[in-house]
C-alpha cells in the first residue's frame, strides 16, 4: 500500500470511527506540494456539506504560531518591541505580579501563568478579561506550562505595539502580504458553506468549568447554546470579541502551508532569515518541554510530530482538531486539519495518536 493510500485508509477509519466528521491535508516542500487531499463532511448538521481543500476550519490554537508569535517576530524586527521587554512596559502593570514577565517567557509558555481561566466568568468586558489576568501571581517557576493567557496578553502587547487590532495586523502584515484569501478572523456570514461546523453550544467549556470552578457562577446566555459555525469555537476567543492572540484564525489548509513557509530562513517572505531561529531554538533547554517562539520542538516528549520526524521540527495543535509540523533540515511541511469537535458527544476524541501516524505516512512519501 502506497503511503498516500495510507493515509486516506487512516483518516477515513477515523472519519467511520467517529473522531471526527472531515479532514483536510497538504503535505510538501517549498518547491511544491507532494500530497493533498479531503475526506468526510465538514458539516453534518443541519446537513451534509463534503469537505474540499479548499474548506476553511477554525485553526484554534494553530493561531498562537501563524498569527501571534509571527507578528511577534515582526515587531522583534521593526523594533517595536524586544524579547526582554516586559508586560509591565506594554500594558501598564507595574504593580502587578505578572509585570517582569518577559514576552519571551510568554512566547514560550513559561510565564509561570496557568494554562487557561473562564474570562468571561470573571470579567464583563473584554478589557476587564486582561485586567484578571493581571491580577494572577505566577507560581510555576522554572517549568513549562502551556497557557491561552500568555498569549491573550501576547496578543495584547502586539495591539499596542503596532497600534491596531490583532486581526487588522494580521491582515496587513501576513495575509495581504502573502496573498491569502482563505485566512481570517471573524468569516463572513456568506463563507459559512464553506467552513467546518464545530460544536453545538459549548458544551465541554461548560462543563470544564462546572469541574474546575465549581465557585463560579454561570450567567446566563454566557454560554452558546446553537451550532457553533463560522463562528471561533473558543469561547474566550469569542468573549474577546473573535479576534485575540491565543485562538480566532480561520484558513484552510493551503493557507496553512503557505503562512509556515514564513517560519524558515531559505522561504520565508516576511522575516529576515536571521529571525527564524527564534522558533527552531529551545528556550526551555532546562525544562520538561522544549519550546521556541510560539512553537514545540518534536524533541519533547509526547509530541504529536512522530517518531519519523526529526527532533528539530517544531509544531502546534489545535484543539479543533488542528495540526502543523515543520521539519527545518528537510524544509517537509505537514498539516492535518480536521474538525473533531463537531457532531460527537462528549468527551471529544484524543486524536494524538492520529497525527502522529499521519507525519510518520506522509514522511515516508514526501
Amino acid at each position: 500500500m502506497t503511503s498516500e493510500r495510507a493515509i486516506t485508509q487512516l483518516l477515513g477509519e477515523r472519519i467511520a470511527a467517529g473522531d471526527f466528521p472531515s479532514a483536510a491535508f497538504i503535505v510538501g516542500r517549498p518547491d511544491g506540494e507532494i500530497l493533498r487531499g479531503a475526506l468526510g463532511n465538514a458539516c453534518v448538521i443541519p446537513e451534509p456539506i463534503k469537505a474540499s481543500v479548499n474548506t476553511i476550519y477554525d485553526v484554534a490554537s494553530l493561531t498562537k504560531p501563524l498569527v501571534t508569535a509571527l507578528l511577534t517576530s515582526i515587531a522583534i524586527e521593526r523594533h517595536l518591541i524586544s524579547a526582554q521587554q516586559t508586560v509591565g512596559e506594554f500594558l501598564g502593570a507595574a504593580v502587578s505580579a505578572v509585570a517582569n514577565v518577559t514576552i519571551r517567557q510568554l512566547a514560550t509558555h513559561s510565564s509561570g501563568l496557568p494554562a487557561w481561566l473562564p474570562l468571561y466568568l470573571l470579567a464583563e468586558t473584554p478589557e476587564q478579561a486582561i485586567a484578571e489576568i493581571l491580577k494572577l501571581r505566577p507560581w510555576h517557576i522554572n517549568t513549562v506550562v502551556y497557557s491561552d493567557l500568555n498569549f491573550i496578553l501576547l496578543g495584547k502587547i502586539l495591539e499596542e505595539a503596532f497600534a491596531m487590532p490583532i486581526d487588522v495586523a494580521a491582515e496587513r502584515l501576513i495575509f495581504l502580504p502573502l496573498g491569502l484569501k482563505n485566512a481570517m478572523f471573524r468569516p463572513r456570514a456568506e463563507l459559512r458553506p464553506r467552513i467546518a461546523a464545530s460544536e453545538i453550544g459549548n458544551r465541554y467549556e461548560a462543563e470544564t468549568c462546572r469541574q474546575e470552578f465549581p465557585e463560579l457562577a454561570i450567567r446566563n446566555g454566557v454560554f452558546r447554546d446553537y451550532l457553533i459555525w463560522g463562528e471561533v469555537h473558543d469561547a474566550n476567543a469569542y468573549f474577546l470579541g473573535g479576534a485575540a492572540g491565543h485562538a480566532g484564525l480561520f484558513a484552510d489548509a493551503d493557507s496553512v502551508f503557505r503562512i509556515a513557509l514564513q517560519f524558515l530562513p531559505e522561504t520565508s517572505q516576511i522575516l529576515q532569515p536571521a529571525t527564524c531561529s527564534l522558533f527552531t531554538t529551545n528556550f526551555t533547554p532546562a525544562m520538561a518541554e522544549a519550546r521556541s517562539f510560539g512553537f514545540q520542538l518534536a524533541l519533547s516528549e509526547g509530541s504529536t510530530a512522530g517518531p519519523d520526524l526529526s527532533p528539530s521540527s517544531f509544531g502546534h495543535n489545535g484543539f479543533t482538531g488542528t495540526c502543523l509540523w515543520i521539519e527545518p533540515e528537510s524544509r517537509r511541511i505537514f498539516v492535518l486539519l480536521t474538525n473533531r469537535t463537531h457532531n460527537r458527544p462528549l468527551p471529544f476524541a484524543n486524536i494524538n495518536e492520529v497525527r502522529r501516524r499521519f507525519n510518520s505516512l506522509a514522511a515516508a512519501v514526501a
